[in-house]
Formats: structure tokens, sequence, C-alpha cells
């Protein structure tokens, strides 16, 4: 694999969504079958994706955790496929330590885990071992729960200090390549997600890229509704645009995004004035 994260510092680096699920939030079911998942893969590296995030668990608040085999059986062939036609960096989304082996052995190349390495005791090991970068995400409890009345004192000082943390740990574990994303809908409310983007900045501090993913996420619809009602999901993407562009300016270098055609064409621009191109 070419080392996608060596552009760092010279662009914004696009991650495409692929969600092999019955019941994410934004796109459950539509490409749950190997071919539509892989036909979808196909539409997003055209668009220009510079990786793929591909999850076999919905991580939306209030979603059940997936038996083990059962995700196994979601992500692994997908990435197989992918992998025999195409060489795009594949990011497997997973917080269990057997799927993520079993997707670096299909051909995954990086493991975005929504539990900084919490969840699963193995994780640091499989991630060490094979060498790979890690994606450490802040998250107040867990999915089922994490909605929940969130509460933080200084919600950005406390995202921080849990990232410095999770990144010590890894680093112990002979973790090199790591990530941090500061979780944004992931047991936080709306006011919380703002001050997260507002303040973005701060974790540059950590010394790791940062990953941002607001693509369609709630506050978005809230925010951007004139009417007490949120915005249904396929009316989000000029905010996701707009929360992306502030989140880039402020320090983000990857976009988690499922529209990614949009999104290229935003970011041109954005790196154009960031990068001074």
């Amino acid at each position: 694999m070419t080392d996608v994260l060596s552009a760092l510092g010279k662009r914004t680096l696009v991650m495409g969504i692929l969600n092999v699920t019955p019941d994410s939030f934004s796109d459950g079911g539509q490409f749950f079958a190997l071919e539509r998942a892989v036909e979808h893969a196909r539409r997003l590296i055209a668009e220009g994706a510079d990786i793929l995030d591909i999850g076999g668990e919905s991580s939306r608040p209030g979603a059940q955790p997936v038996p083990e085999e059962e995700e196994l059986r979601r992500v692994v062939p997908v990435i197989r496929a992918i992998r025999q036609e195409s060489a795009v960096p594949i990011s497997i989304d997973t917080y269990k330590a057997t799927v993520a082996e079993a997707a670096l052995e299909a051909g995954a190349d990086i493991v975005n885990d929504i539990s900084a390495l919490r969840f699963d005791p193995r994780m640091g090991e499989i991630i060490a071992r094979a060498r790979v970068p890690v994606v450490l995400m802040h998250m107040q409890g867990e999915p089922r729960t994490m909605q929940q009345n969130p509460v933080y004192t200084d919600v950005v000082r406390e995202v921080k200090e849990f990232l410095a943390e999770r990144i010590a740990f890894a680093r112990a574990h002979g973790i090199e390549k790591i990530l941090v994303d500061p979780g944004i809908g992931f047991g936080k409310t709306v006011e919380h997600n703002i001050e997260i983007l507002r303040r973005l900045g701060e974790l540059r501090d950590l010394g790791c890229p940062i990953l941002i993913g607001t693509s369609r996420k709630s506050f978005i619809g809230r925010l951007g509704s004139t009417t007490p009602e949120p915005l249904p999901i396929h009316e989000r993407l000029e905010g996701t645009i707009a929360s992306t562009v502030i989140a880039v300016l402020n320090g983000a270098q990857i976009v988690r995004v499922h529209d990614v055609a949009p999104m290229k064409r935003a970011l041109a621009i954005v790196d154009a004035v960031r990068y001074d191109r």
C-alpha cells in the first residue's frame, strides 16, 4: 500500500464511509449485500476517496452490539473483494481484536477503534504486531448509552486529556502511527459538538493527525433546521460541508464522510487557502 498518510500536511485526506450494516443511522441496509457494498466502494474510489472506512457494526446512539462472528461475516468478504481490484487504503471500523486481525489479513491497512483500545485488551497487541496506523476516538460511555445526558465541565479539555492518555497507552504497546478523533456525536450534546469544532486546534498539541467525522450527524440536522423538527438525513450535506470546512481550518487533516465527491470539491478550495497551493 502506498502510504497515504505521507500526504498529510500537503492536502486534506478524505475517508469514505462504507457501512456494511442493516441499521446504521445514515445508510443502514443500503450496502449490506456484498455486491452492493463493492459497487459503492468503487463509486467512492471514483469520486476520489483517499481511504475507505468499512464497518460491520453500527455505532449510532442506542445501537446494540453485533456478535463477533456476524461482524466478521459482514466485513471480511467486502475487504477481500475491494483489495482484489484496488490498492486504496482500507480502514476497518471495529473495537474487536479478532475482527481487526481478520480484516488486516484480508487486506485492511488501518484500524479505526471508537473505543480507543479500551474495549478489547488484545487490540493494542494486534495493531502493534501488524505495524499499522490506529485511530483513537473519544467516546463518553458506549453506543447504547452515550447520548443519555452526557456531561462535561470542559469538553475540549476532557477530550484532550482522554486522548493524551490513550496515545500514551498505544505507544506503550508499541504502536507508532496514531491518529486522534474527538468523537463528534459520541456522548456529546449539540453544544459540546460546536465547542469541539470551535476549539479543535487545541488538540494539535497532542502531536497526532486529527480525524474528524461530522457527516450527516444529528447536530447538523438540528442546527440546520428552520422548524422544531431536525432536517432529514438526506438534507444534511450543506451542514456537513460547513462543519467539515470549519474543522479543517482548525486543524483536522482527515475527514470521514458519506458524500465524497462534493466534499472533495469543497476541500479543493480549502486546501488552496490552507496549504498556499
